[in-house]
């Protein structure tokens, strides 16, 4: 009817056009929707998920960045969940598995500095401990070189 469609929990008839797509893993899900990750990952609209640990949903991270390899679709490291003033007492120890499973499959991840005021742009002073922590990859953080960062992106499939 070429109305919006709902496919692996993303409304894709809204968000074709955009450039960048991004999806939040911020809300709270059901037990349905965790097992149904992966499969919204191989949606070919999405492209990033963004605060997958930030502790506001329950995400199997294992199955997370295997799907993030399978699909190419990255996982953000939010710097802003990780501040002290937002009491999220999990996101750094979600944040270093993240890292860890990233390196375990070497997977790359987005670094997102999630700015809420423009000082704050690419300010990811949450994030570099934990990079430092893990000793994770400079290669696998894709944000680094925008090239790099376009090119790994899916590309935005073509509508019939």
């Amino acid at each position: 009817d070429g109305g919006p469609s709902k496919e692996g929990g993303v409304v894709d008839g809204l968000i074709p056009g955009k450039d960048i797509r991004i999806v939040n893993a911020q809300t709270s899900v059901t037990e349905a929707e965790i097992a149904d990750v992966v499969k919204a990952m191989r949606n070919p609209f999405m492209q990033i998920i963004s605060h997958p640990g930030d502790g506001t949903a329950e995400l199997d991270f294992e199955r997370l960045m295997q799907g993030s390899k399978e699909t190419h679709t990255l996982l953000e490291i939010n710097n802003h969940s990780l501040a002290p003033i937002r009491h999220k007492e999990v996101a750094r120890p979600n944040n270093l598995t993240l890292l860890r499973l990233a390196k375990k499959y070497d997977t790359p991840i987005l670094l997102g500095s999630d700015a809420h005021f423009s000082t704050m742009i690419a300010q990811y002073d949450n994030v570099m401990p934990l990079l430092k922590e893990v000793d994770f990859p400079d290669e696998l953080i894709i944000n680094y070189d925008v090239e790099r960062f376009l090119n790994y992106l899916k590309p935005t499939p073509k509508k019939a």
